[in-house]
């Protein structure tokens, strides 16, 4: 009886030695994967948070600007040329379509047989 108890025991100690052994693999193949990703990921070039929320903040900027400044442009431009009524001609049209000449349709090349 004494024997088979002792291989149980060594039966659970190789067991454990085993489950150890596969702890440690893991640790290791987690630190491996964390390195390679980490490796990768410095490749990319990208930028952090930080840069990001920053450059974000500056074209919300830029673009609160352009658009007063746009407002800006339009305000004077109607100030320096105010809409006038076109005068209608006796036929009903205005005067700028009126003074307009019919265009002309464009001439056909004419193709050369060498």
């Amino acid at each position: 009886m004494q024997t088979s108890n002792n291989i149980l025991n060594d039966m659970a100690k190789v067991a454990s030695g085993a489950v150890s052994a596969v702890t440690g693999l893991k640790g290791d193949a987690e630190v491996m994967m964390r390195r390679f990703v980490e490796h990768l990921i410095a490749d990319m070039d990208l930028v952090t948070r930080d840069e990001f929320e920053a450059v974000k903040e500056m074209a919300s900027k830029a673009r609160a600007e352009q658009d007063k400044l746009q407002a800006r442009v339009k305000k004077l431009e109607t100030q320096l040329n105010p809409k006038k009524p076109a005068a209608k001609t006796a036929a009903g049209t205005t005067s700028k379509t009126a003074a307009k000449p019919a265009a002309k349709p464009a001439p056909k090349p004419t193709a050369k047989k060498a």
